[in-house]
């Protein structure tokens, strides 16, 4: 954003120049300096800077010039910047002149000639109107902001993806900020088209996806190079953890993942079991720590959706959403799991308009004072109630079972009962849906029978769904599409090892791809352990590599 600018205006070049100066040394690193030789050229200046919405702070003007006086001037800058501080400068023999002026033209202070030395008798003035001027200045945003509104799933999509790899934005909802379709039609786009983002250098993208806001953010979409030792599909916890050893033990490492690093745990608003964080940290905080750890390591990331892998002369072929494919010795798979979907009358149509499958951090705002509903009973879920509960009015965890202790940690069941406005129901679940353009209504099976509840805003925390549809059919997984490895391929699996070896511990039964962390069959679904796996998933890279 352009600094605030002080204008000093002189006709009288030397004394200018000594201005200039003097408020260059003093205020040079905070403002931007600019001069004018007459009255009429100040003004053409503010105008200039008007139109191109830059902010004049302070004005500095001699009194006595030809063809328009300070006084005038400073009146007349009044109607184009209100908010400036105005100063007169003046001889001893205008002070009573400018004592008038303060009336007349609203001016803020006048100094007499000479002001040396200026640390006496030009900067303490000066230093308390700036620090007024401060005081009730508000920079104009000049991030990126997104327009759209609440209900609907893209602009949603669009929130959830710059959130999760914290980037800063500005939400505009038309229906609150009417001056969000101002913006819209200075640059010419209909308003029907949300979501639209708009970013600083004046640029625009309508309706975007998660790939095209990827690379006008900075993230790499495209890789580097066309072969790697070890492509990680996936930077959830395990994922981020193979990245760190691998490249840190002289491995070419690329991590590929299609939203954002830390997959669902990246999601958790507040993770207290996690060894080493005595006060807890965010899935956000851990998964950016793992994230600059494995880059300054030397680990590149890449914003893509894997589509395929195959396998041609014992390389694999990694194939990405845009058509392009890398080459690797090793792949390893860590993409885990997805909550599953709610398979209830109105599931599919309020997804992304009132129904959320995690989103906690993204939408409690937005929740402020409202009655929110959480369906699920393990950690995830009690991580989010506890973070709902910080901004909506009540918040109502709907557990298929008979309580939480089955399901979550200790220390989460203690603060649950300890929140007051987080309520507990038991043996409760989804039944229906129902709104018009979103969520307004759901039906809930209690043991009392079924109750029909007024909400807008549905969470879902329950279950794991892997994400393996891209696999080839030859990679042996359960009958839930969890992958198998290790010893589990002989037990498990249908499948023919083709070498003479045994597969190593996270091995598929394809040679050369491994898996880690939550998508591999029996897995413990904790985040120590999906870093845990991710961490020796390289130690086998190593041992698969050396037999090459």
């Amino acid at each position: 954003m352009p600094k605030p600018i002080l204008l000093a205006i002189d006709d009288d070049t030397s004394v200018l120049e000594a201005v200039v100066q003097d408020l260059r040394r003093h205020y040079g690193q905070e403002y931007r300096i600019v001069r004018a030789a007459s009255g009429g050229a100040a003004l053409d200046i503010c105008r200039q800077l008007k139109e191109r919405k830059e902010i004049v702070a302070l004005f500095l003007s001699d009194q006595r010039m030809p063809g328009m006086t300070g006084v005038d001037f400073l009146q007349q800058a009044l109607t184009i910047f209100p908010d400036a501080k105005r100063v007169l400068l003046t001889a001893y023999a205008d002070t009573e002149a400018a004592i008038r002026a303060i009336n007349s033209a609203k001016i803020h202070y006048y100094l007499n000639k000479p002001w040396d030395p200026p640390e006496e008798k030009l900067y303490p003035v000066l230093d308390d109107l700036l620090e007024a001027w401060k005081q009730g200045y508000k920079a104009p945003f000049e991030g990126i902001r997104v327009i759209g509104v609440r209900w609907s799933p893209a602009d949603h999509m669009v929130r959830d993806f710059l959130s999760r790899n914290r980037i800063p934005y500005q939400w505009m909802n038309p229906e609150q900020a009417p001056e969000a379709l101002e913006l819209l039609k200075e640059k010419g786009i209909d308003d029907t088209k949300l979501p639209v983002v708009l970013f600083g250098d004046g640029t625009a993208l309508v309706q975007p996806t998660t790939t095209e806001l990827a690379g006008k953010v900075g993230l790499r979409t495209q890789a580097q190079q066309e072969f790697y030792d070890v492509v990680v599909v996936g930077a959830g916890p395990a994922g981020l953890a193979a990245g760190v050893y691998g490249a840190s033990e002289g491995l070419r490492t690329l991590i590929v993942e299609p939203e954002a690093p830390g997959g669902q745990a990246g999601s958790s608003s507040r993770i207290e079991n996690y060894l080493g964080f005595p006060a807890g940290l965010s899935g956000e905080e851990l998964a950016k720590r793992a994230f600059l750890q494995a880059t300054r390591l030397g680990a590149e990331f890449l914003t893509q959706r894997v589509t395929g892998v195959r396998t041609e002369n014992q390389y694999h072929i990694v194939e990405m959403s845009d058509g392009r494919e890398v080459t690797c010795n090793v792949c390893l798979i860590a993409t885990g799991v997805a909550y599953c979907k709610l398979d209830v009358p109105g599931g599919d149509r309020f997804s992304g308009a009132g129904m959320y499958y995690g989103a906690a951090q993204t939408e409690a705002m937005g929740c402020s004072g409202e009655t929110v509903y959480i369906v699920g009973g393990a950690n995830s879920a009690g991580q989010a109630a506890m973070h709902f509960a910080r901004y909506a009015k009540e918040v109502h965890m709907l557990v298929r079972g008979q309580s939480l202790e089955s399901s979550m940690s200790k220390y989460l069941i203690d603060q649950i009962a300890n929140t007051p406005n987080i309520i507990v129901e038991t043996c409760t679940e989804v039944a229906a849906l129902a709104g018009d353009s979103h969520l307004e209504c759901l039906t809930v099976r209690t043991p009392r029978g079924d109750e029909t509840r007024a909400t807008s805003s549905l969470f879902i925390f329950i279950g794991a769904a892997p994400k393996t549809d891209w696999l080839p059919q030859g990679l042996a997984r359960d009958s839930k599409g969890f992958v198998l490895a290790g010893p589990d391929l002989k037990t498990k699996s249908s499948a023919k090892w083709p070498l003479d070896r045994e597969p190593y511990l996270l091995e598929t039964s394809v040679p050369g791809i491994f898996v880690a962390g939550d998508v591999r069959y029996n897995s413990v679904k904790r985040c120590a352990s999906a870093v845990g796996e991710g961490s020796i998933a390289i130690q086998f890279v190593h041992q698969y590599l050396a037999s090459l």
